[in-house]
Formats: C-alpha cells, structure tokens, sequence
C-alpha cells in the first residue's frame, strides 16, 4: 500500500512529536515545517533556535523546511510554505491541535487554500490521556517556556515527568499547558535517531512568560556525532 506523502506542522515540542507518532504508519512523513521570526533566528511558536529545530527533523529523519514571517503575515506566510509543499508532492500536513476547535479550523483553512489535506490525529483525546502517553513514551522534552501564576521560572528545562499531572492538577494547570501554561522543546524520543544535547543558555521576561533559552550543544559537533 502506497502511503500518502506527507509533512507534519513542527513546533519543536511535545504535541508535535506526538502527532509524528501518530502518524508514521499511515503516512510517508517526509519533512518537517516550521516557521520563523522575521530574522530566522527564532521559531515563531516556542522561541527555539534553528539550529536546534534542524536537529530534531534530523534525528526524525525529516527534511526541515522554513519560512519567515511577523505575527501580523503568519498567516499569508504559512499558506504559501504549504503551497510549496505541494509543488513538492506533499499531500497531507500533519498538525499537533489539541483541544480549540478554532485552531483545527486555522490548519484545515490554510491547507485548504494551498490544496493539501490538513491531518489532526490528536484532536478531540483526552489532554490527560495524551499526557500519560507521552510520559510513558520514554520521549524527553524539556519545558522551555512557563507562564506566571501557574507555574514560575524554576520550572524551566525540567523534563516531563509523571509525577507533575499531580501538580499540574493542584494548580488548576491543563496536563498538556493547553491554555498557554507551558511549552516544551523534544530532546530526546524512541523515534529519534540519537538524543540532541544542549545547554540551558538564558532566561527572558516576556510579561507573564520567562523562557529559557536552549543552546545546541558545541562540546561535540552535530556533525561529528553521526
């Protein structure tokens, strides 16, 4: 059976991976999507690095396409990198959409427009379902970004563990930070080739939000590690 060609919308975090996992087997996932500030030197989503986004699509096995864009072109931008896509033989984009049925309807939008087949595997499942699974994975992502009251800057670069939901539920905090309490960078996942090493660089104030800023270790070249 021919399997779709296919992309998968990549954040760099837990639910992006997540979806990859879902997906693999249906679908011919050949290359991750991620878009960037209007210098390329921070994702759009979580704030991350290039080159750390590289190295998660290269331990996927996938190849990293970007785009540029403000806030105020995202979605003009997005659109056209899909339509890209398509030129390319891509027929279904995988996103990682929770819970908000309006951010379903965003991905199905756009890929509507560049006429691909937007593809929501995770939709609709239960947050804390999701939360155990991805725990129970053995994948590693690293909290990259909290957000005031929920959670403060402590929390930052502390892996996903089963023993947070407890917490997380204390606080009133959605398992998966599905109101913005959290957001994660994938270091480490069984679907990953070899882990990506980095080093916890600085931390920003952004109002109610400190990130933490993820550096690509330089000890052992990317390159070297192959």
């Amino acid at each position: 059976m021919i399997r779709p060609r296919a992309g998968v919308s990549w954040s760099g975090g837990k639910d992006s991976l997540a979806a990859v996992a879902a997906t693999r087997d249906q679908l011919d996932l050949v290359c991750a999507l991620t878009m960037f500030d209007e210098s390329g030197g921070r994702s759009r989503s979580h704030g991350l690095r290039p080159e750390l986004v590289a190295a998660q699509a290269d331990r996927l096995g996938l190849r990293l396409v970007t785009a540029r864009c403000s806030w105020s072109t995202y979605n003009d931008a997005f659109t056209d990198a899909l339509r890209h896509l398509a030129q390319d033989g891509i027929t279904h984009v995988v996103f990682g959409d929770l819970v908000y049925p309006e951010h379903r309807e965003w991905a199905e939008a756009r890929c509507a427009e560049a006429g691909v087949t937007a593809v929501e595997p995770l939709f609709g499942i239960s947050t804390s379902t999701l939360f155990d699974r991805f725990v129970a994975s053995g994948t590693r992502a690293l909290m990259v970004t909290v957000r005031e009251p929920w959670l403060d800057g402590t929390w930052l670069g502390r892996p996903l563990s089963a023993d947070m939901k407890e917490i997380f539920a204390a606080r009133g905090i959605d398992p998966c930070g599905e109101r913005g309490e959290y957001h994660t960078a994938v270091v480490d996942s069984p679907l990953f080739s070899r882990p990506v090493a980095v080093t916890p660089g600085e931390r920003v104030r952004r109002g109610e939000c400190v990130a933490l800023d993820l550096i690509l270790d330089a000890a052992i070249p990317d390159a070297a590690r192959d």
